[in-house]
């Protein structure tokens, strides 16, 4: 399993950031390889994140090539280039 962690910063007021986010929840879960997919938020002022579980790289490398991935930074108005973590996950906790 893959672990990719994305902080970014955005323009839009939380509630906005949300909707959006709900809106487009679908579309996130129709993805193929996604296991799970935290919407956080961090302490920094309009920073916010997304921690992805995948089941494989190939999977995580189909959806970072797709229309989806490449529509984020117009639909949550980020205001510079987000901060992309990838690590493999070596055993869970709990199933």
């Amino acid at each position: 399993m893959i672990l990719q962690i994305i902080k970014l910063k955005s323009n839009l007021p939380e509630e906005e950031l949300l909707a959006k986010a709900k809106e487009r929840e679908p579309q996130f879960n129709a993805i193929p390889g996604l296991l799970q997919k935290y919407y956080v938020k961090t302490d920094q002022v309009g920073q916010y994140g997304g921690i992805y579980v995948w089941d494989s790289q190939e999977s995580l490398k189909s959806y970072r090539e797709s229309d989806l991935a490449k529509s984020i930074p117009e639909a949550y108005e980020i205001v510079e280039a987000p901060n992309i973590e990838i690590m493999d996950i070596l055993f869970q906790l709990r199933k």
